[in-house]
């Protein structure tokens, strides 16, 4: 048995931040922006939280697949930005929807999260443990931001996308994945410093903190790598597939990809520019709005590919 997706569902902010927003509170304006990245707007969480966001998507997502919450076995959600240390997301996750009979637990691959919760409950599914879950990328990257730095302020925003996935005879076909620890130090967020009556630590709040350039490059190169990996790996051809499901963090990066693989842009579809880098949660936004609009149909083969903090990275190719 492999792992196949049945279902999708997203929620995000009801508040939109554009360029022009930003441009009042630090110092850049829309075609700084826009021109190195591809974002215009995205949204910022104010009573939303990465619980809610979770509840909101994954509700939609089992309404989709048409799965009563009891049923699921297994609830993972990809997250960087909890509400709590704990109790986990998932397991706030299972007590708002009533999954009563699921295993829940938090990942935390930072961009990466997704496609790493999406390898995971494959492994599950095919060693016959699990065969029915719901998977979550969520984030509230607002929270972790200095809004008074303009090389990290603008690109992120918050938001949630889940999947139903089942068991069944086709649809994940391969994946690959990969770290690199040694170049983790280029995208940071450092969480609480020991500090008790032994050691006292006045700790100040702590930042997203990235060297752009050596993660531009990264990704660059990794992803067109991993991909063909996944290609040789399974013996499909690029024609063979429709569509790049791409982690959605800069509109230059997947150009880049595209060029490198000699692939059209119209197989990379982007919503960056709605919602900039939702981390775990852009790939399954973009997924369900994919799916929301008819694009995806019974049988197309598409790979997600993530990449973020880490350094972590990966592929996977499925069938639809």
């Amino acid at each position: 048995m492999t792992a196949r997706i049945v279902g999708t569902g997203s929620s995000v902010p009801v508040h939109k931040v554009t360029n022009e927003d930003l441009s009042r509170v630090v110092e850049t304006n829309d075609e700084w922006i826009s021109s190195r990245t591809g974002i215009k707007e995205r949204r910022i969480a104010g009573e939303e939280s990465t619980v809610s966001m979770s509840v909101s998507a994954a509700k939609k997502a089992l309404e989709d697949a048409g799965t009563d919450p009891q049923d699921l076995d297994l609830i993972i959600v990809a997250t960087c930005s909890p509400d709590y240390f704990f109790p986990n997301t998932a397991c706030c996750v299972q007590e708002a929807v009533g999954a009563v009979n699921a295993v829940a637990f938090d990942l935390s691959a930072a961009c990466s999260g997704f496609l790493f919760g999406l390898n995971t409950i494959q492994a599950y599914m095919k060693a016959g443990i699990y065969k029915k879950a719901l998977l979550i990328g969520a984030e509230t990257m607002s929270k972790l931001i200095d809004w008074e730095d303009r090389g990290t302020c603008v690109l992120f925003g918050d938001g949630a996308g889940a999947a139903v996935i089942q068991a069944e005879e086709t649809g994940m076909i391969d994946m690959v994945q990969y770290s690199d620890g040694q170049q983790g130090p280029v995208l940071t967020c450092k969480a609480r410093e020991t500090s008790n009556f032994l050691f006292p630590n006045e700790q100040k709040a702590d930042h997203i903190y990235m060297e752009g350039q050596p993660v531009f490059k990264f990704a660059v190169k990794k992803v067109p790598e991993c991909i063909k990996a996944l290609l040789d790996k399974t013996g499909t051809s690029k024609e063979e597939i429709k569509y790049y499901v791409l982690h959605q963090a800069n509109s230059r990066i997947i150009d880049s990809v595209a060029k490198r693989m000699k692939e059209p842009e119209e197989k990379f579809p982007m919503n960056l520019h709605f919602y900039g880098n939702t981390s775990a949660a852009s790939i399954p936004i973009l997924l369900d709005e994919m799916n929301r609009k008819g694009m995806l149909e019974k049988g197309d083969k598409i790979i997600l590919s993530g990449f973020g903090a880490g350094l972590t990275w990966g592929a996977s190719l499925l069938e639809w």
